[in-house]
């Protein structure tokens, strides 16, 4: 008999996973980025430039 489980496969490592929202310095497009990214490159999908998150401007 097979058991169904309470959440999806994988969960587990995903779960503390936490999200930066900010918006791009050079031309103010919202980017959303997940903690177990902060390490990688991103472009901004706006201007095309690599965004610097020391540069973004965070909003509450």
């Amino acid at each position: 008999m097979a058991t169904t489980p309470k959440h999806c496969p994988g969960f587990e490592q995903f779960k503390h996973l936490s999200t930066l929202n900010c918006k791009c310095p050079n031309c103010g497009k919202d980017k959303e980025i997940f903690s177990d990214e902060f390490d990688k490159t991103h472009t901004c999908k706006g201007c095309g430039k690599e965004i610097d998150f020391t540069m973004c401007s965070l909003e509450a």
